[in-house]
This record gives structure tokens, sequence and C-alpha cells, in this order.
């Protein structure tokens, strides 16, 4: 592999760990746990994994060693370890897996770690890879998941995991790390629960991995990923309003990643100081209409104007189109009557016709009404495109789009009533794979390493069923605290595809979080008033203050 200049000088960066991990550990056991929802059902489906304690890692010392004196052994590991990356790509998983190979090699450097090709699809179909030092030290602080590609296969039923646990024992492999997000994470759960009550001796340890930020909790203080691209982001709408206040006679309407939740837009709005940005999560508890969220812009571009700023910044999550009530109610009619209840899967039809006619044979008569009422492309685009789990493809909907033409609609229309007298010209981006496989931020490169790191002391210390954490990351990352919560803590029942599901419960922006408010309290100066904010690129070298800074969404939440 050739490699760039920042990437020769990258690969030479140790990252750093939390002082807990830097020598052998004490695994300090909490209380008992349950789940944050529906505690009965999700007993019942993982009676062997759930109610275990949260585990900090502590550094052993003479006074807390469980073994002391002549008998005390050194800290070890039998076997080999497999690792999975799962779903999207997110900045910072090499360095999960550098900080995993480096773990395992420390505790038994004849223990080997393998890789599963292209996702849990790898597993299934046992192809994989034999790390060895010389291949690590290729990603080390790099962006991408290209060291073993990932991919999207959900794990869940028996065939799967009896298919897994044979190339698992052929290679000796007693314990899986899959890094993933919500729906991965799941699946990591799933397995560890099934290899337990089969008493396969098989470990399975879960990572917290996605840029939306929507997988966190009292535990998880973030999902690795999120750091960097938000960074990723803010530079290019820092860059694009440096362009904007210099032209001053555009709107930019910019789209970002988050279908499920708005941390991306959010965390951006906070770095950079747009015009506008809207949050999904007050769309819907305001139980705004599609014409108020225009309603709304609108007015932001007239009072600009009438001050004679006829330029400006929009920030739009992804997923806003679905926030909107009389849109979410039709998008969840639409993915139950596209999904064959006898199978679970998505219905096949004769033709993209068919499709939507049968759609609009089958929906309740107000649900009719809002699907006709949008624009023809966008109605087709409801109706048609399926993401593998069979629902709507809302990352496919411009919305930036739909936006700026209802708005410029709207705007005519004031314009003919002598309420509005300026110029409106829009411009659309939509920023997402750009920030899907960067080269991580020094956060998320101590992170993540922390991460995996943080995995192989798990299985040392024989878990199943946890996922790898690591807190108090707003502190310098010697303060930082490791150690695993149950993956059964986090998870709740929730209706997929038609049947009730176990599920890690997604976490949503908090309206009455610091974040959100301290946003809040801004909006309406940054609405009036060019205050925009550069960040710039990444740094990497130079003081802690400038390369080290967490997220601002993270600062204020722990602050």
């Amino acid at each position: 592999m050739k490699k760039s200049a920042l990437q020769v000088a990258r690969a030479a960066y140790q990252p750093k760990l939390p002082k807990a991990l830097q020598g052998p550990v004490v695994a300090v056991e909490g209380a008992a746990t349950q789940s944050v929802g529906n505690q009965d059902e999700i007993k019942a489906m993982f009676p062997n994994t759930y109610g275990m304690p949260v585990i900090t890692f502590e550094a052993e010392t003479l006074s807390n060693s469980p073994l002391k004196g002549e008998n005390k052994k050194a800290e070890g590991l039998e076997g080999s370890v497999g690792i999975i990356l799962s779903g999207g790509q997110a900045p910072g998983g090499h360095n999960v897996i550098s900080g995993l190979y480096d773990g395992v090699k420390s505790l038994n450097k004849q223990s080997k770690l393998y890789g599963f090709l292209m996702g849990p699809g790898g597993l299934v179909d046992h192809k994989y890879v034999e790390f060895t030092d010389e291949f690590i030290d290729e990603y080390r602080n790099t962006g991408g998941f290209d060291i073993i590609g990932s991919g999207r296969t959900k794990l869940e039923k028996e065939a799967q995991f009896e298919s897994g646990i044979e190339i698992l024992r052929k290679l000796g492999i007693k314990a899986l790390v899959i890094i993933g997000g919500d729906d991965s994470n799941t699946n990591a759960c799933v397995l560890a629960e099934y290899y337990a009550a089969k008493n396969y001796g098989v470990q399975v340890i879960g990572c917290p991995k996605t840029i939306d930020g929507d997988l966190k909790n009292e535990q998880i203080e973030t999902s690795f990923g999120f750091d960097t691209a938000c960074k990723t982001y803010s530079e290019l709408i820092g860059n694009i309003q440096r362009d904007c206040n210099s032209a001053r006679k555009y709107w930019h309407f910019i789209k970002l990643m988050g279908r499920s939740a708005s941390h991306i837009a959010l965390e951006c709005a906070l770095q950079t100081q747009p015009n506008a940005c809207l949050i999904s999560e007050e769309v819907e508890q305001k139980a705004m209409s599609l014409d108020d969220v225009v309603t709304y812009l609108a007015k932001i571009v007239a009072d600009r104007a009438a001050e004679g700023n006829n330029f400006g910044t929009v920030l739009i999550p992804e997923g806003l189109i679905e926030f909107i009530p009389a849109i979410k109610k039709l998008i969840a009619e639409l993915n139950e009557v596209l999904t064959d209840p006898a199978t679970g899967e998505s219905r096949d039809f004769e033709s993209k016709d068919a499709q939507v006619a049968f759609v609009k044979s089958h929906i309740a008569p107000e649900n009719l009404a809002v699907l006709e009422s949008l624009p023809k492309d966008v109605e087709r685009q409801l109706c048609l495109d399926r993401d593998p789990h069979g629902n709507v493809q809302v990352s496919l909907i411009e919305t930036e789009k739909l936006l700026s033409a209802m708005v410029a609609m709207k705007l005519d229309a004031w314009k003919k009533e002598g309420k509005y007298n300026g110029k409106f010209s829009p411009q659309h981006h939509f920023f997402g794979y750009e920030g899907r496989c960067a080269a991580p931020s020094n956060y998320d490169a101590d992170y993540c390493y922390s991460l995996g790191y943080n995995a192989s002391r798990l299985i040392a210390n024989g878990k199943t069923g946890y996922m790898s954490v690591i807190k108090n990351t707003t502190a310098p990352a010697a303060e930082w605290i490791a150690g695993g919560v149950p993956i059964t803590m986090m998870m709740n029942m929730e209706r997929r595809n038609g049947a009730m599901k176990p599920v890690i419960r997604k976490a949503l922006v908090e309206l009455d979080g610091a974040p959100f408010k301290f946003f809040a309290s801004k909006r309406e100066e940054w609405a009036k008033n060019t205050c925009y904010v550069y960040p710039g690129p990444i740094q990497y070298w130079g003081p802690s203050e400038v390369c080290d800074q967490c997220t601002k969404t993270l600062a204020l939440e722990q602050a």
C-alpha cells in the first residue's frame, strides 16, 4: 500500500491509553443490571446474559490483586480472537483492531487475531485473514474499514450461528469482537446468548460504532467516529460559510448524516453557528407540519433580506422528513404494507408502477392524502426505495432540495403580498460519505485504540455479552475509565418489520439536555446575524487544546 506523507507521519503516532489499562487489571463488578425497558421480555429472551454487572477495570496493585504472594499468576489469554466490522464505516475502526491486536499479544504472544471479511457474512461464509505485525502496522491511525471490509449481514438465524461456530472452532477462536452500531451490537448480544446457551465456550464482545452518535447512554458517552465525522463536516460547512460570506448571494441548504437522530446536525451547528439548523426531535415534539418547517426557514430568509443579507446557511438532518408527525405516520404504514407478514421480508412486485399502485390501494385515506401532497419524485421514493431491512430509504430523499423549493414558493407568495423584497438563490449539499472514512482525529485515534485494548481485557476476564466502554473522556486520556457494560442493559422491545424484536434503544437528541439548550439560546442571534465560525481541518500536532479536544456536545453533556 502506497502511503501519503500524512499517513507515514500518522503511522508513528502511539495512541494514548487510560492509566488502568497500561498494566495488569482487576475487574471490579458493580450491582446487577436490568434492561432499560421490557424487563420481563428481555430477561426471558436472554436468560444467560441478562442481569450481569457493569465492569470497571482498575490497575492491579498489591492490595487489590485477586491472587497474592507466591501463587500469583500473570494475566493471560488462552486461544485466539476474531473480529468483525459491521455496518457503515466510521473513522477509527482500524485503531479498534490495532488496539485489540496489541492487547491480545500483550496477554499471550501465541494467540492470534483473525479478521472476518466483509462483515458478519465473513463469519458465516468462513472468509477471513490472520493479522500479523506487518499487516496491522499498515493501518494504524488510518481511516476507513478497508483492512477487512464491512457488511450488513444480520446475525439472527440458527444456521448462521452454527456455521460461525464451525470456523471459530477450526481456528481455535475463543472470543469474537463485533464492531458496530445498535443493530450490530444487538446481533452480538443474540450471538453471545446463543453460544452461552449451547455451552460452546465462545465469548462475544461488542464495540460501539456509529458516526450518527445515537449509540450512547449513561454508560456509553459517545460512539466512535462521531468526533471525526463532525469535525470533517464542520470543516466543509465552515468552508461553505466563508464562501457564502464572501459571495453574499447564495443560501446553502446542507443535509447531514443522521437518519434516526440529529446529533451530527446539532454538533455541527455548535461548531459552525449557521443561520438555521433543524433538529428532527424538536420538529416531532412540536408536531410541526412540513409547512411549519418551511415557514420557519422562509421567515429567517426574509428577515435577513430585510437587513440586506440575501445569503445564509441551513443545516438539515438526513432523517428530518421522517420526524414530521404526518409523514412519520405515513412511513410507518408504508413499512408495514410493503412487508410480507408470512416471511417478514419485503414484498416482490412485477414493476415499480405495480408497487406504487399496491401502496396507494392499501394505506389509510389520511396517509394517502399526505403521500399525494408531496412532489411526485418524493412520493415515488417513499413507495419504492427500501433498505436491506425493508425500511424507507430516507437518505435518498433530497430533503434539502425539497425544502429550498418550498421556501422559494413561500417567498414568491410573500413577495406578491408585499411582505418580502429580497433575492433567494439556493445551493444544495449532502455531506455523508465525506465523513465516514476520514483519518481519525487524535480523540478518535485514542478512544478507538482504548476500546479495542479494553476488549482484550474483557475477554481475558471471561466476559461475554458485554460492550467495551471507555468513560470520563472529556479528561486527559490517562484519566479515562475502562470497563464493560452488559448489552442487555441497553435493550428494549420495538416493532420492526411487523414484529416486536429486542433492540438497543437509540439515543435521540434530548431537548432538555445541555447541548440543545445551549444551541436554542443562541439560534435567534445566529439567524439574524452572520456569526459564522470556520473550524478548519482536523489538527494532529500542536497544543492539546487544539488537537485533542472532544466534541462540543460531549463537553456540554459532561460539564
